[in-house]
């Protein structure tokens, strides 16, 4: 089973670096097209609007062609979205781009449904959260490096912005995925059957844990999705903080760099009964290694060493928050949604460094919901699993529907700083979930 959790965990990486890359996107079509808030922001409606489009029919292809034939059939899906940018470039149609998209996210769609539900399957139930949380720290991985990789190979700072500069990458990542795919058709993995004799019989409502669930994660997801969404337009756009294009992409890195350490913190916290000490010993090497990478990195580039103090404190946080918070799945999750919304707070109030950290600390504490809000929504679910999953992966079009509303909400008036009270309001709907929404007779 360690081979194919380590095979499983490559597709995480991959679709984290995917999704993490529209946000180097938005800023990028807006300013090539020039467009509006919203219609930037349809990036993500296209991109997240597929998962609800196509997560029930993935559900439908999983449970025909099996976990394995399904992921290979999302890899190659997820090469022609990537391929579709090529022609989209030389037209210069805004429309295609969102095709393309459209048809990738399709492709992550169908890995979502298969790969989410197997890691929770593949070992004992009682430490599905943890490895949840170990495969979306490799998840977070790829967000982090692809706001890097954008930002240099992508983004412009010129005031005439070629949209042609996605076409090496999205080529690349094209054939490497085509490459992947037939890699994986060819892995020998164990077949996870489903059983379904009572299919017939389901009812969502005999499930309030489950639909609480749901729109707990289009909450999560359309928060999460619009704050990485935003924080290009924020820095830039903020006059205590104004940082140019390229600079304001590479800090994109810090958000999606924060859940992730956040991910393998939460993996350790979550994986059994621990003394205190024996949590801090554990934890502590990963945000210690953190804060040294973030420190070569700066010294190498000639950044300034505020930087990584900023970082520091930020992990210092969610590193006593993850020790002394509660240790269960639905206490850390109302926890750390608090944490969210008094950031954003801070950020929507404050100025300068402390704005800017404040929503990159967002990241941090985004870490564990996924997973948290996942395995205790498809608790006790038994042969209705599969179904559940589709449920849950399809509420995932919060990603395109929250940032549109923020974007919305920043052309009437708010201002791009102002609109943060979107996904503020979407954190305290996952205070909710954490302290009652999950239990089986919440309602």
């Amino acid at each position: 089973m360690r081979f194919s959790f380590v095979s499983l965990i490559i597709l995480f990486f991959l679709w984290g670096l995917l999704t993490s890359l529209n946000d180097i996107l938005v800023p990028h079509m807006k300013a090539a097209f020039d467009l509006q808030h919203w219609q930037a922001q349809l990036i993500q409606f296209f991109f997240f609007g597929a998962y609800f489009l196509m997560s029930w029919p993935a559900g439908r292809v999983i449970q025909k062609v099996g976990y394995k034939s399904g992921i290979v059939i999302g890899l190659m899906l997820m090469g022609l979205g990537c391929f579709v940018f090529y022609p989209a470039s030389i037209v210069k149609v805004y429309g295609v781009f969102l095709l393309g998209l459209f048809i990738l996210a399709s492709g992550i769609t169908i890995l979502q449904v298969a790969a989410n539900p197997y890691v929770a399957i593949i070992g004992p139930p009682e430490t599905a959260a943890s490895r949840l949380n170990l495969a979306q720290g490799f998840n977070s991985l790829g967000h982090t490096i692809a706001p890097l990789f954008g930002a240099w190979l992508i983004l412009q700072n010129k005031e005439v912005v070629d949209v042609q500069t996605v076409q090496g990458p999205y080529v690349f990542l094209a054939l490497a995925l085509v490459v992947i795919g037939l890699i994986f058709r060819y892995l020998q993995l164990p077949v996870i059957e489903y059983a379904e004799p009572e299919r017939k019989g389901f009812s969502l409502w005999r499930y309030p844990h489950l639909y609480l669930g749901a729109a707990a994660i289009f909450c999560y997801v359309g928060a999460e999705i619009a704050i990485g969404s935003f924080l290009v337009e924020y820095f830039k756009a903020e006059p205590t903080i104004a940082l140019d294009n390229k600079t304001a992409g590479s800090h994109v890195a810090f958000y999606w760099g924060g859940a992730m350490v956040g991910r393998f913190l939460g993996a350790i916290a979550l994986s059994g009964k621990k003394t205190l000490g024996q949590r801090a010993a554990q934890m502590l090497p990963i945000p210690a290694l953190a804060v040294l990478v973030v420190y070569a990195v700066a010294t190498v580039n000639g950044l300034p060493l505020s930087m990584v103090a900023g970082f520091a404190i930020m992990l210092g946080l969610n590193y006593l928050a993850f020790l002394f918070g509660k240790h269960t799945s639905q206490g850390l999750l109302s926890f750390f949604a608090l944490c969210c919304m008094a950031l954003l707070g801070a950020t929507m109030l404050g100025h300068g460094a402390v704005a800017l950290w404040a929503i990159l600390g967002v990241g941090l504490f985004n870490s564990i919901m996924w997973s948290n809000i996942f395995t205790l929504a498809i608790r006790d679910l038994k042969q209705y699993t599969s179904m559940g999953s589709s449920l849950l992966v399809m509420m995932i079009v919060g990603g395109a529907l929250i940032p549109l509303l923020q974007g919305v909400m920043a052309d009437l008036g708010l201002g791009v700083k102002g609109s943060f009270l979107i996904p503020f309001v979407a954190y305290s709907y996952l205070v909710f979930y954490g302290i009652r929404g999950y239990m089986r007779t919440s309602v």
